[in-house]
Formats: C-alpha cells, structure tokens, sequence
C-alpha cells in the first residue's frame, strides 16, 4: 500500500504540503511507510488572521445554544463514521480498546459539552455569577460578563491521543465562541487528519471554526497575540520551553499546559491480601500499565504497597502482567500493541536504563510479540522495584514514557502521603482503600500535588471510569511537572477562551446589556398577563404585579395540616422564647405556594409546564396580619431544540419572583422556570 501525502487544512481548503515530502512516518505495526509530510513552514501571520477574521466572527454570533447544537451534531456525525477512525487507528500501534479510548472517549467529550450548553443562557456570551450590589439605595450593581476572545485557540497536542487530544480541546473552544488551529504531533498526524476530514465534510462548523497542520510549526507563536490562546500537551521540558517563548510573554497570551507527570497508585494501609481492594489495586495497576502501551500521561508510573505487604504486591502484579499478550491489534487475543515507533522505544529504553540505577528489574516481557509484525516497536511490560524509596531520586523524577512501572514500600500513610508528593506535581493518583478515615487523610494531603485524586473500592469499581480516565466535566491538568494547567473541567474550561469582564450601573442597564433581569430594575407591566404570552412575545423586565393577601393564622395552621410541617416555630407560640422570632411565622413553603396562588393565570395558554425552582430565599419573618403582594417578571428566555418533527416548539422561561409586604420589604424571592410554546411553530 502506498503511503499517503499529508495535507494542511488551512484558508478554508485542504493544502497539499509542498516541496520536498521529507518525513517519513513508519506503521507502528508493520515497520512500512504509512504516511508522507514535509518540513516546511507556512504563512503562519495568514492562518491566524483567517481565523481570526473568518472562524471568530462567526462562532461569537452564534449563541451559546446554537454552538452546542452545533457540537451534538458533530459528535453524532463522527460517531456513524467511527470505523473508519478504528481502522487507522491500528497504524499507531493501538488494540481496539486503546482506540475506543481515543476515539469514542473524544467523540463523548463533544457530546458532554454540548450538553453543557444548557448551563448557559440563549446569549453569545455568558453571566458569570450572581450580581453585586454596590450602593445602599441599590441603584448602582455590578455583575462579571464573559465574552469569547477574538482570536484563535492554538492547540500543540502530543502523539499518544490524536483524537482525544484533539477533540477534548476543540469542544471546549467552539462552545466558548473561539476557533482553533490543530498542531497534531507528526507521529500520529495522519489519524488526526483523517478526523478532520470527516470534520469538514460534514459542513456543520462555519468556515474557519478549525484548521490542521499536518507538519512542523516552529514559527508559529511567533505570531500569536494577545487575542489568542495557546494550549500544549506533551513532555514538562517542551512544554516549559513553550511557555517561555518570548511573544507569549509579550502579549500576555494566556497558555495551558498538560504535561506527563509521574503519577501514583496507592494501596491502602489497612488492605489486606485476599481483601477486594487488594485486587482491585492489581487489576488497576496492570490496566495503566498496558492500555495504550503505557503510552497515557495519566498512566501509574510509581506503584506504593505497605511495606509488610511488598511481597504479595510483586508476586500478584507479575502473574497479572506476565498474561498479557502483546502483538498485531487485529489478532483476537491481543490485549496488548506497539509502542507509536521504533524512536519511542528507543527512548524508553533509555528511561528504563535510568531508573535501574537505584531500582532492581523484578519483570521484564521479552517474548516476541505475536502475528506478522515488525517488532521493533513492540515493548512488553516492566515492573522494577525500589526498596528505598526515600533516598531514591531518578524514581521520583525520570518517567519511562510506557509499559513501565516502580514498586516502592512506604510505612504509615503520612509516609505514603509524602512519597506521592514527591512526583513534584502529578495530573493524578489513586488511592485504593474501603477505610474512609484513611481516605480523608489522604485526600487532605496529597490534593495540594494532583488534579485529580481517585478513591476505588469494592463500592464503586463496578462503575468506576478508573485511574487513567480524565472526563470531560473534570478539570485534567495538575500543579507544578504536571504544568500547572486545567483542560475541560465544565464550566472552567469554557472559561480559558472567554474574557471576564466586571459591569458597572444600574439594574435597569445591566438587565438590557445582559438579556437577564436584574433586582431593582425596571419592570413594565405586562399586557396580556404573562401566562398568557407566547415565547417569542415575553420581553425581558415584563412584569405581574398580583392582588395582594392578608396572611391569617388559620392559612399557617391550614398549611401546617396539609403539609404535615408541624416545626414548632410555626405552631407553638409558647416555644419561641430565646428565637429571633415575635410570634408564629408563616411557612416559608406556604409563602411560595401563595406566591404562585397570586401570579398564576389559570386559563389554557401557552404555558406547557412548571419545570422547577431556583435560588429560593426567605428573607424575612411573615406574621399572621400581614399584607403579601407578588412581583412577578421574566428573567431570562433561552430558546429549546425540537426533539423531533412531532415535538412543539418551545423554550424555558426563567421568571424572578419576588414576594413584599406592606412596608415594600421582600419576604420571598425565587426564580421559577416554565416551559412556554411558541406562537410560530414553523
């Protein structure tokens, strides 16, 4: 089969690379040529401006619900065309499983974000917390805003996840508003460019949302500024390298780093042989160490047993390991590919040479691997074990970047605590552990070194995404070798391509620069009554004002009864002495159910449904005699998908209420949200 030529995606249209195709990228499998790219550098000043001037535009107009749309479209898109993925995929040295994790792991990352979206309102930007007054008479607030930057998010990913690596990142950016360039390392590059292929013909993204580089990209932040942002996952010495570059520096380009970090898995103290979580803890271990060949930045790298229980450790992770057949990914039986080259072998080797000059080779696979391969990227696994962990320095520092692992003895947990820190900040670690009071204590110790700390046991192994599985909602990243960055992490990660802005004025100029009705903003009496509106027709700051309601003793007593909320502050007078309160108090749940009693239209409109309750408060005692009026406005308006032809248009409607007594005083706020019809259900 003949290797392909690489090509860039870039101005809109596929470049092929020009001159001489001088970089061989090999079949990790085979040894054989697989793909063809070049050394050159491109016009790195044009691609960003079209990115800017092209992709940005359009993702900002887009509102938050239209991008995440967007995104469930994609991922439903890449996942009917998965197999090919799969299929390409074996050319880097993975088994299927390895794959999945890769692909369908990337694919879910651009499903979980566009679920996300209804975190968000139906705006391009977003409100980031709730308002802050400012003055006394509450004429003067503030809020913080959230508005994508304008140019482009430039991301350098690392050769071990060309699809996750890729996905993860650009999930984040498009929803935020913010288009990307793709710098995908060239050992893997041609996976990368296979997924982006399917990208572009889909048609779903406006033009200029992604562009792929399929090659060097020395010069690039040479032209990044400070519109732009800048990610990188790989080893901490480029990526430190990376960080330094004197234009990021000048421009201020806020930059995330992901870095391979020795990460740990811990066996707790109080686990002992034959326990579950004596298993669980090998059956972890092994797993880290074979998927993807080792080849993960999340992968165990340091391994810690109780030293009474070093023995038993070593004699179970061999036998575990030592079934672990490595070879060809498309024989059945293979649990286990290929390093992603020969190169890379190399190198571990080399990492493994140095680790065995303070720690003893207990395992080492050295069978030949199976199937009709090239085996010089096949590396089987190697467990070392250090007795002296304390005066040991290249365990702590030097990562073998595969099947490579330390066993090391600790002898009390504040030990074991302090041996994990020493990786000098990890991505992750796991403690395997049924006791919670060691768990605590661990947690609270080792948090300040690690992004992510896994707690496993019998409880919760079953469903368990396990040690080396970052998920979209969390953040992935980590303190210090790790790099000090966040990738994902929800609502975080949107954050890091979006400027946060503080507003300053009044409720009534906040409510319209935000679409979101601001306490003590202006409030226009809405005709008809607002449950008799349609979406389309409900304008922010629109408001019910109610009849008004007497509260007696018999409604608290009636409540009381129905309710079966006999607290006694609200049906025993003679218990209030040493309480804040004068008398009985009305229910603060009775105060809600008026408040809808009082807003509420009952007649048929388009109104579908209460859909819940939010930010509810009681601010202040109600006593029978007094006087309740309701203030009932629309808050924020975010428009919903159809589900199918058959479904009706419609959309939430958050509405503030706010619920005052004689003096004008709030008792109760809230805000409530109704799912509303259309008028126009074309």
């Amino acid at each position: 089969m003949e290797p392909s030529f690489l090509q860039h995606f870039v101005h809109g249209q596929w470049q092929p690379t020009s001159g001489q195709h001088d970089v061989e990228i090999r079949h990790a499998i085979n040894g054989n040529v697989h793909a063809l790219t070049s050394n050159e550098e491109l016009d790195w000043e044009q691609i960003l401006n079209y990115g800017r001037s092209v992709g940005n535009p359009a993702l900002r107009s887009m509102t938050f619900q239209e991008r995440g749309r967007m995104l469930k479209a994609l991922a439903l898109h890449l996942h009917a065309k998965k197999e090919k993925f799969y299929q390409m995929s074996e050319a880097t040295g993975a088994t299927r499983v390895d794959s999945w994790i890769d692909i369908e792991g990337g694919i879910g990352n651009l499903f979980s974000y566009a679920s996300l979206r209804r975190q968000f309102g139906d705006q391009p930007f977003a409100i980031d917390g709730d308002a802050i007054g400012l003055s006394k008479g509450g004429s003067f607030v503030a809020n913080h805003l959230l508005v994508p930057k304008e140019g482009v998010a430039v991301h350098i990913n690392a050769f071990n996840f060309p699809v996750w690596g890729m996905l993860e990142k650009v999930a984040v950016n498009w929803l935020a508003g913010v288009p990307a360039i793709i710098k995908p390392a060239t050992a893997t590059s041609f996976l990368a460019e296979c997924v982006v292929r399917e990208i572009i013909s889909s048609e779903i993204l406006p033009p200029g949302a992604i562009q792929l580089i399929c090659g060097p990209a020395r010069q690039l932040l040479d032209h990044v500024n400070e519109r732009d942002v800048v990610t990188f996952t790989g080893s901490a010495s480029t990526g430190m390298k990376l960080r330094a570059h004197p234009n990021l520096n000048a421009h201020s380009v806020p930059f995330n780093m992901e870095a391979d970090s020795l990460n740990s898995c811990i066996l707790g103290n109080h686990v002992k042989a034959g326990d579950a979580e004596f298993d669980l803890f090998i059956k972890e271990v092994r797993k880290e160490m074979t998927v993807k060949c080792g080849q993960k930045c999340t992968a165990v790298r340091r391994v810690f047993a109780p030293e009474h229980l070093m023995d038993e450790v070593q004699t179970a992770l061999v036998a575990a390991l030592s079934k672990t057949t490595k070879g060809d990914p498309s024989l059945e039986g293979v649990r286990m590919g290929s390093l992603v080259n020969a190169e890379q072998k190399e190198e571990v080797l080399s990492q493994i040479r140095e680790l065995e000059s303070e720690a003893e080779c207990v395992f080492r696979d050295e069978s030949e691997p199976i199937g009709n391969v090239n085996a010089a990227a096949f590396m089987g696994p190697v467990l070392l074990r250090m007795n002296d962990p304390d005066h040991a320095i290249r365990c702590h520092d030097v990562e073998a970047f595969g099947p490579v692992s330390t066993l090391m003895p600790y002898r009390d947990l504040p030990h074991a605590i302090a041996l994990t820190n020493r990786g000098k900040g990890s991505l992750c670690c796991s403690l395997v552990s049924h006791d919670s009071s060691e768990a605590k204590h661990f947690v609270m110790g080792t948090a300040v070194m690690h992004g992510r700390i896994l707690v496993l046991d019998r409880e919760c192994a079953k469903e368990s995404t396990g040690h080396g599985s970052p998920l979209p909602l969390l953040v992935h990243g980590g303190p210090g070798r790790a790099g000090g960055g966040e990738e994902m992490g929800g609502l975080r990660g949107i954050q890091h391509y979006m400027q946060r802005t503080a507003i300053q004025g009044s409720p009534t100029m906040l409510s319209e620069i935000t679409q979101s009705y601001h306490a003590g903003g202006k409030q226009t009496e809405a005709e008809p009554h607002l449950f008799q509106q349609h979406f389309e027709d409900l304008i922010v700051g629109h408001t019910v004002t109610t009849a008004k309601h007497t509260i007696t003793e018999a409604d608290i007593v009636n409540f009381a009864n129905v309710s079966g909320d006999h607290f006694y502050a609200h049906v025993d007078e003679t218990s209030l002495d040493g309480t804040i309160f004068e008398k009985r108090v009305a229910h603060g749940y009775y105060l809600l159910s008026k408040a809808a009693g009082l807003f509420v239209d009952p007649k048929k409109g388009p109104v579908l449904l209460n859909y819940g309750v939010e930010e509810a408060r009681f601010t202040k005692p109600v006593y029978p005699g007094t006087t309740v009026g309701v203030k009932l406005t629309v808050k924020e308006k975010v428009e919903q998908e159809k589900r199918s032809d058959d479904d009706i248009k419609k959309g939430i409607v958050r509405f503030y209420v706010d619920m005052y007594d004689q003096e004008g005083e709030s008792v109760a706020i809230a805000t409530i949200l109704t799912m509303v019809k259309f008028r126009n259900q074309d």
